[in-house]
């Protein structure tokens, strides 16, 4: 029986996914990769992925989507940001990565959403934060600041804002039309039962197919459970297309927003993220194409935009603060 490693020291699908990154990302000494700690939160072990540096003037959380971890953020901007000198954590959130669920616990999207705001709160030390998410981290970044403390971030960043609840949205991510028009009503309705603790692949719940370009490394990520071939629960699935922010975007007001968008992205084109953005008026929203980038991007010079894009984002609402 496969047991789950409790370090990235021990498992092998990130050595393996750099070999498809270009070779200024690829962590190729000990002292390069970020240092691991566990938080215990209502009864889980949640993993962390740390670039500690006490003396930045701004503190950036990176968080994944549900075909991803934290230390694939690490790899494509948590290191980069860090050698930028900003201090830098990457979340695996419930139920991915290498986090420990407490036994007998069926997570749900809104306890990602609690789980970071805790985090959030636990760690203030008085620095700006801004937070990135990538694919339904994006949107995870929204529902964050929208729950959080007024002022407590300073900015977003999103690799895609999905509102599942958005009939067209969930159509266009999902693994095919019977499953957001047949299986999510049936989702709905299981979750909130005891058959809602059934695991479901995500790889038949979404067009996990589409997480990334290269057919090799999309090969290499679908057999990782700790990401791509992961199995979540009815429950989760269904508070995750049915959750409802604490501020819709209509009324969002809570700081600027950045999308950093794919032109590649086979999963979730820009159009899907338009009904979140062309809704939030009352902050500025930009957007930065990504030329050549997959949904996870692993191409130049996408990943080099995106890290310029992000880097300029946090000078600017951190109130040009350098890390």
């Amino acid at each position: 029986m496969t047991t789950t490693p409790r370090t990235y020291r021990d498992q092998q699908t990130w050595r393996d996914l750099q070999e498809f990154l270009p070779e200024r990302l690829r962590l190729t000494e000990p002292e390069q990769e970020p240092t691991e700690e566990r938080w215990r939160w209502r009864g889980h072990e949640v993993h962390l992925d740390r670039y500690r540096n006490p003396d930045a003037a701004v503190r950036v959380l990176l968080h994944h989507g549900v075909g991803t971890n934290g230390r694939q953020m690490s790899l494509i901007l948590g290191a980069p940001l860090a050698r930028a000198g900003y201090d830098v954590v990457a979340v695996d959130n419930l139920g991915y990565g290498l986090t420990d669920v407490a036994e007998g616990a069926t997570p749900t999207y809104d306890d990602w959403v609690q789980l970071v705001l805790d985090l959030l709160a636990e760690e203030d030390d008085g620095r700006p934060v801004v937070l990135y998410g990538l694919s339904a981290g994006g949107m995870l970044t929204y529902h964050v600041a929208a729950a959080a403390p007024k002022g407590s971030i300073a900015g977003i960043v999103g690799m895609t804002f999905l509102d599942q609840r958005v009939q067209s949205v969930f159509d266009a991510t999902a693994h095919d039309i019977v499953t957001s028009r047949v299986g999510g009503p049936a989702m709905k309705l299981l979750g909130p039962t005891p058959l809602g603790t059934i695991p479901y692949p995500m790889s038949l719940a979404g067009k996990m197919s589409a997480l990334v370009n290269d057919k090799d490394a999309m090969r290499l990520l679908a057999k990782d459970r700790s990401s791509a071939g992961n199995w979540v629960s009815l429950r989760f699935l269904a508070d995750y297309i049915t959750y409802v922010p604490a501020v819709e975007p209509a009324d969002f007001d809570a700081c600027p927003v950045l999308l950093t968008q794919p032109a590649e992205d086979r999963w979730t084109p820009y159009e899907v993220s338009t009904p979140v953005l062309d809704q939030i008026t009352k902050v500025p929203v930009s957007v930065e194409h990504l030329e050549g980038a997959g949904h996870l991007p692993l191409e130049e010079p996408g990943l080099a935009q995106m890290e310029a894009a992000v880097i300029a984002f946090v000078e600017q609402v951190t109130g040009d603060a350098k890390a």
